[in-house]
């Protein structure tokens, strides 16, 4: 680390220009290919996605992505002659644009059944020639703005499906913008120079440019999911600028004892710029290991979530130290300086909250552990009540078009008080597909239809169509209830183990069902088999990283322990928020409704790798004092005094470049910001300055025990070692040390 950041500070201009020089490469590459995103949560094996298959290889027209097009009238009658002439020349203007293979209207003898039974709302079903984000967002555009033109004269057109619902994602960067601006005021409270405070700020957004045009390239080689790079975003400038805020600490540390800017701050990458390339790969480590579970879907993002993580931690220590030797002593407050000036450099005592705290702890262990302890298992209790599932678009903010649309089709209005709309199922209908090898199946195919009809759960029951061929039919069932209730699962498990086969009747015929909620609902139960092997794998990871640093069973255990604490109470709180709707409509989010079944495995990979890294910078401070000591009380307590303040700095910035990503109005991302943010919060002000030093305490030296066997087959190496201006302990070894942490 110092052979690099001697490099970087002798060429420093050298070191700026490729940085600047390679984000604008990177960049221009990505607005030149464009975006590939998926949306597609299909898993290949699984009954759902061989409906998919089946349907894309019988009826190719009919598999891409669709949307839907409602209108309603306030007065009068969709079949008036003026709204049924105005309609039809929308949607063949709409059929004859690029990317749209085929539009289904109300007004032809296949949608007659689009029109309610009040005659005040119908729907056309839009199909594009394409899937999973690859039609480009200018023809869905074009499609919304061609269908909104109809609008007026009493009649409300509105768009909803799954190829509408990414057009309405916010085009600006007001969550951004809102979460750097306040990372930049706590930075500037905290440092009290503008240019110290700039820093951060400016090295995290040129790692994390680069790496959110890095991964819209690596969509054009792999499966991205397209949340993927506002998630890359959101962890990147969270950890980005607390990783930089670490070592611009220890470097401000440096110039204060009388370092030179040069020497400063190569000792600041020397020292904790390993901690922070640690902590960075603890987090990759957690993300990665998102590949074990060998979904397409999955593997997209945690190899984009990681590409930002290794790029963020790359210009904390290259570019960071770079711009460190071109600020100098800058680095410092004037009031800083000036005192550096008049008096020299002086020992830096840990004073202050932060101190008295730190005593606070060491006197009353058991307490403070209780309380810690009863606060995160009461916010874990909602994890209880976790429900995975599709979120519809029925959980839109009430003023987005999607949310009108789907509120029109599931209730026909609101003035007929959902008496004449299609009821909530018509906006996730299930896909059941086969393929008839005989006769026989042709006529049980046929026969289908009527021994559903009237089931438990069954609004209704389409008639079966042929492909062109005669060897691929397809029948439609609309649920009862919405894509998102647990009613329309269980709809699912009943079709597939009871309804189906009894009226095949043991027949040779295979009928797969699918659809929007049957692929959430495989989705769910792939990631709930695997869960258990995938958490396993991430907490061994991280312990085994952990006791190869820290030689203790203990600290490890501990962690372990404090990573699954976060988890579940952060999903409590993301329960509480958006499956029971506890305030989710004051944040725009729409109401309540179930958890999308990939955030378990994105937030355990993401919450581990960000615990590890409180847990890296606290316990390491603590590890150095025991090993100079051999006294954990005083370990632990110098520990905790001298780098609590900084991580709760850093838990500050974290916390609101999440919560700002609520701003973004997009629903799966506000669920990773809040998640984000409460384990970020639990993590900092809860179990790292609390529940961790109280059990330390209480420990004792059973903290640092590691068997003789074991600790002579480990690697030896050191997260973060002592520097030259910390040589001189801080905390003079004499009886007063109780008094100097303590006004």
């Amino acid at each position: 680390m110092a052979v690099i950041a001697r490099w970087c500070i002798r060429h420093r201009l050298v070191t700026v220009l490729l940085w600047v020089f390679m984000c604008a490469g990177v960049g221009a590459a990505a607005v030149a290919a464009g975006t590939t995103y998926s949306n597609d949560y299909e898993v290949p094996g699984t009954e759902s996605g061989r409906a998919a298959e089946l349907l894309a290889d019988g009826f190719p027209a009919l598999s891409g992505d669709t949307g839907t097009i409602v209108w309603h009238t306030e007065t009068g009658s969709v079949r008036a002659t003026e709204v049924q002439q105005r309609m039809s020349g929308t949607l063949d203007s709409v059929a004859a644009l690029d990317s749209v293979a085929d539009v289904t209207g109300p007004y032809q003898a296949a949608g007659a059944a689009q029109i309610s039974p009040d005659g005040r709302t119908a729907y056309a079903t839009v199909t594009f020639d394409q899937r999973s984000g690859a039609v480009p967002d200018q023809h869905v555009e074009q499609v919304v703005q061609t269908a909104q033109a109809a609008r007026g004269g009493g009649v409300q057109v509105e768009l909803g499906g799954t190829a509408i619902g990414p057009m309405e994602a916010p085009s600006g960067h007001l969550a951004e913008t809102v979460g750097v601006a306040v990372a930049a005021l706590v930075l500037f409270l905290a440092f009290g120079s503008l240019a110290a405070s700039l820093l951060p700020i400016a090295t995290a957004l040129v790692s994390v440019g680069t790496a959110y045009a890095g991964i819209v390239l690596l969509g054009h080689v792999m499966t991205v999911a397209d949340f993927a790079p506002m998630l890359g975003l959101l962890i990147g400038l969270g950890v980005g600028i607390d990783y930089a805020l670490f070592i611009v600490t220890r470097h401000r540390k440096g110039l204060r004892a009388g370092l030179t800017v040069p020497d400063a701050a190569r000792e600041a990458v020397t020292t904790t710029g390993r901690a922070v390339v640690f902590a960075g790969a603890t987090v990759c480590i957690a993300l990665l290991g998102m590949l074990i579970l060998r979904l397409d879907f999955l593997n997209g993002v945690a190899i984009a979530a990681s590409l930002t993580v290794v790029l963020t931690v790359a210009a904390a220590v290259t570019l960071l130290p770079a711009l460190l030797s071109f600020i100098g002593m800058r680095a410092l407050s004037g009031r800083e300086r000036r005192r550096l000036a008049e008096r020299g450099p002086e020992p830096e005592l840990p004073t202050g909250f932060a101190a008295r705290w730190s005593a606070f702890v060491e006197r009353r262990p058991k307490l403070l552990a209780l309380v810690a302890v009863a606060v995160m298992a009461v916010l874990a209790l909602p994890t209880f009540s976790l429900h995975l599932g599709t979120s519809d678009q029925g959980n839109n903010p009430a003023t987005s078009t999607t949310r009108q649309a789907y509120d029109l089709l599931a209730s026909g209005g609101p003035e007929q008080g959902g008496e004449g709309g299609f009821g909530p199922g018509v906006n996730g209908p299930l896909t059941l597909v086969s393929r008839p090898d005989s006769g026989a199946d042709r006529l049980t195919m046929d026969r289908l239809p009527e021994a559903l009809r009237g089931a438990e759960g069954i609004a209704s029951v389409g008639p079966v169509t042929y492909n062109a061929s005669g060897d691929t039919a397809v029948l439609t069932v609309v649920p009862e209830s919405s894509p998102q209730s647990k009613s329309t699962s269980e709809l699912v498990d009943r079709l597939r183990d009871d309804l189906v086969p009894a009226a095949l009747d043991g027949g040779s015929l295979k009928v797969h069902i699918g659809g929007v909620t049957a692929g959430y609902d495989d989705f769910a139960e792939i990631i709930v088999g695997k869960l258990p092997l995938f958490v396993g794998v991430v907490i061994a990871l991280g312990c085994l990283l952990l006791l190869v640093a820290f030689r203790s069973i203990g600290i490890p255990l501990k962690a372990a322990a404090m990573n699954v604490a976060a988890v579940a109470s952060s999903f409590g709180v993301v329960v509480a928020i958006f499956q029971w709707g506890w305030g989710s409509e004051l944040l725009g989010l729409g109401p309540g409704g179930p958890i999308e079944p990939f955030l378990p495995v994105i937030m355990v990979s993401v919450l581990f790798g960000l615990s590890m890294d409180y847990q890296v910078f606290l316990v390491s401070r603590m590890y150095e004092e025991w090993l100079e000591t051999g006294d954990n009380r005083r370990a632990v307590r110098v520990g905790l005094a001298e780098t609590s303040r900084v991580i709760n700095s850093a838990a500050v910035i974290m916390i609101s470049v999440f919560l700002a990503f609520v701003l973004s109005g997009d629903r799966v991302i506000a669920m990773f910001g809040i998640a984000l943010a409460a384990a970020v919060a639990l993590d900092a002000f809860v179990l790292r300055t609390l529940l961790v030093p109280a059990l330390m305490h209480m420990l004792g030296r059973a903290n640092w025990w590691l068997p003789g066997w074991l600790d002579r087959r480990l690697p030896k190496i050191t997260v973060e070692p002592r520097s030259a201006e910390a040589s001189t302990p801080v905390f003079q070894r004499h009886p007063s040390d109780e008094e100097q942490l303590v006004p």
